[in-house]
């Protein structure tokens, strides 16, 4: 299965240019789409899922035309949205219950028994009595991804999942996306390097409605090999350096900012090669459009 995005465009009423000419080609596995908030992610998603139409171009899912077959391609999608809203005086065992009715789900002892497959999946079953009002942040993301696997869904879709969750949560859900995505394609979408480092076998990185690069992220890696230098300095000599060098992030560490720069060679001043991370090769392409994106604080 392979989905494929062409020469995609989306411009809102407001003027807002937020798709511009997106290619892709996502195939089954995890999927990563890296970019800082606003960068076109969403608008991206939305597309995708016939939450909204582009101005132009194309998405097709296998043999699926997406945009003109949007009831083919929702009964085979499985969409987390970036927020979400649940019944709060409602069980989870229940409400998934009344959307498995809902997706068409008609025989109840076939109903029960994939309710109840779900909730094992995403650990949740021990807690399927309580009402969702009292689950945490971490647990309403896996009850979303349970409701989205309600349609054995071929295309799963998730927008920015992990944000404010706390790290353990954070690292049950990716374990539990990275386990739906050996024969399904799921899209993350996220502006969290780190949710993509481990787990996703392809990325592309978008900002500003283009997208930048697509590729492996060892593959990606491999290009700035030897190419990342850093150096911490004095919060007043930062943006000296960043006249005179490549600078593609500015990374506060206990208070003093730490610079990394991207150069074929030694670009000397006292900075030091290391081996670079996925959060470099981000930096190198968002930089380049967007400097100030640049700047971290830790």
């Amino acid at each position: 299965m392979e989905l494929t995005i062409t020469n995609l465009s989306k411009t809102y009423a407001n003027g807002v240019h937020a798709l511009k000419n997106v290619n892709l080609k996502i195939s089954s596995g995890m999927f990563g789409l890296l970019g800082p908030n606003g960068a076109g992610k969403s608008s991206l998603m939305r597309t995708i899922a016939t939450l909204q139409e582009p101005d132009s171009g194309s998405i097709q899912l296998g043999d699926v035309n997406v945009l003109s077959q949007k009831d083919a391609l929702r009964r085979t999608l499985g969409y987390l949205p970036q927020e979400f809203g649940v019944y709060p005086k409602i069980s989870a065992e229940d409400l998934l219950n009344h959307l498995a009715v809902l997706k068409g789900i008609d025989i109840s002892t076939e109903r029960k028994a994939l309710v109840a497959s779900l909730l094992h999946k995403t650990n949740l079953y021990n807690d399927r009595k309580k009402h969702l009002s009292g689950y945490s942040g971490g647990m309403k993301q896996r009850f979303g991804i349970a409701q989205a696997l309600l349609s054995n869904p071929t295309l799963i879709i998730v927008d920015e999942p992990t944000a404010g969750l706390d790290p353990a949560e954070r690292n049950r859900f990716l374990n539990l996306l990275g386990e739906l995505s050996e024969d399904t394609i799921v899209i993350l979408s996220t502006h969290i390097v780190e949710d993509v480092k481990e787990l996703c076998t392809d990325m592309a990185i978008i900002n500003k409605g283009e997208v930048l690069m697509q590729g492996h992220p060892l593959k990606a890696l491999k290009d700035i090999q030897g190419k990342i230098w850093r150096k911490r300095v004095e919060k007043g000599e930062a943006e000296s350096f960043s006249e005179q060098l490549n600078v593609i992030s500015n990374k506060l560490v206990s208070g003093k900012p730490t610079l990394h720069v991207l150069a074929d060679t030694d670009p000397g001043l006292g900075f030091e090669r290391i081996e670079p991370d996925l959060e470099d090769v981000y930096f190198s392409f968002i930089s380049k459009v967007n400097p100030e994106v640049s700047i971290l604080n830790s």
